[in-house]
């Protein structure tokens, strides 16, 4: 049996020391132009990507919507994409699933069984049964939104039963199976994020192109200087580095900037 999201990001953690996650929002239409002529230009953008960064991912998230806007060559990029990815790095799609019973099921075997990532991220306000099919997968992980690094987060996620009930409801589940997506744009709110989610492995999006504060995000929402427990991530800011030729190379720059200054704080 491969191993668990859990056991791969800790022990890629302890080999890297990096907080690093590369969103993989490969954008047909942001794609370089030397690209967009190949067969299939998301899988070769993402070839080109991973060779790049993968010495300083402790994880990669590819957003699903993605390779849906491309068809049936967009879901090929996808698998191949999750395949080429080194095995010790951990895969999170980043789908924001939230359904119950047998749909939620499907999500699951869909994800974990046939494209084989090893871990989703999850809308939890249709409660506990979001949650129960995933658990009855062996090994698998998910990251419950609790609050988002968009602007229209304070349409529900700011509001206080939402703010409380999130991390309430995700007391009643291990550690090693659920943590939270929570936005490096919400500064105001990271410190009390993580004294309501003591343990818990934050994903932190919004660092980069929608501007959120690393070194509030090192400060605040660290789970305590010896385990972290955060995956900051970065995706146009990397990813999108350059335009040209080069986009590899740049790519690789900024995944380089974004390690060095996480472990530099």
């Amino acid at each position: 049996m491969s191993r668990s999201f859990w056991h791969k990001y800790q022990q890629r953690f302890k080999e890297l020391g990096s907080h690093v996650c590369i969103g993989l929002d490969s954008r047909l239409d942001l794609l370089p132009d030397c690209l967009q002529n190949a067969d299939n230009p998301i899988w070769e953008f993402n070839r080109a990507i991973i060779d790049a960064t993968s010495e300083y991912a402790t994880a990669y998230k590819p957003n699903l919507a993605f390779y849906l806007a491309d068809g049936i060559r967009g879901l090929d990029a996808l698998y191949a994409s999750v395949d080429y990815i080194p095995p010790q790095i951990p895969v999170i799609l980043d789908c924001k699933v939230g359904d119950i019973g047998s749909t939620m099921a499907a999500y699951v075997h869909a994800f974990f069984t046939y494209l084989s990532v090893d871990a989703i991220t999850i809308n939890p306000l249709m409660g506990k049964d979001v949650l129960l099919p995933l658990l009855e997968h062996e090994g698998s992980f998910a990251f419950a939104l609790a609050l988002t690094s968009n602007k229209g987060a304070e349409d529900f996620f700011h509001d206080a039963k939402m703010k409380y009930k999130v991390p309430e409801w995700m007391q009643g589940f291990d550690e090693s199976r659920l943590g939270a997506v929570v936005g490096a744009t919400q500064v105001d709110h990271l410190q009390e994020m993580r004294k309501l989610m003591p343990g818990r492995l934050f994903l932190i999006p919004g660092v980069g192109a929608q501007g959120g504060d690393l070194k509030a995000v090192l400060k605040y929402a660290i789970n305590s200087a010896d385990d972290p427990r955060i995956l900051i991530n970065s995706s146009r800011g990397i990813i999108f580095a350059s335009g040209d030729k080069d986009f590899a190379d740049a790519a690789a720059t900024k995944a380089k900037e974004l390690y060095l200054a996480c472990k530099n704080q």
